[in-house]
């Protein structure tokens, strides 16, 4: 039993920091679009949605002035669907399904999602107003 348990954590995703650089990158891939060039909401696409793309630069405003790790990680790998897109993250939830990386919560506890995943939180994260 415990060799068993062993190889279950060994088999988790190692906890490094993000890539700022790659999380950019995958923003501007799948992201900018909708949410706009300086992720404010405003992207090519935004006039065609029903509902608004969010404005990303105020999440740590809108949430006590912390950056919401946990709930966009979340958004974003479809663990918690959008409302607004009618499910999933557009994209991202399936094209990115494979749990290879973590990220820290805001309270310090990592959560495990796919890299390109953490690596676009974390770029995010800097996008702050």
């Amino acid at each position: 039993m415990r060799f068993a348990l062993f190889l279950a954590v060994a088999a988790l995703p190692a906890w490094a920091e993000p890539d700022l650089v790659a999380g950019r990158e995958v923003y501007f891939t799948h992201c900018a679009g909708c949410h706009g060039a300086e992720a404010r909401g405003d992207g090519a696409l935004a006039d065609l949605l029903i509902q608004p793309p969010a404005d990303l630069t105020r999440l740590s405003r809108d949430n006590g002035g912390t950056f919401p790790v946990f709930r966009v990680v979340r958004q974003i790998d479809g663990r918690d669907p959008m409302l607004s897109h009618g499910g999933e993250m557009p994209t991202f939830g399936r094209l990115y399904a494979f749990p290879d990386g973590a990220i820290a919560t805001e309270t310090g506890q990592p959560i495990i999602t796919a890299q390109p995943i953490a690596d676009v939180a974390g770029w995010l994260a800097t996008v702050q107003e």
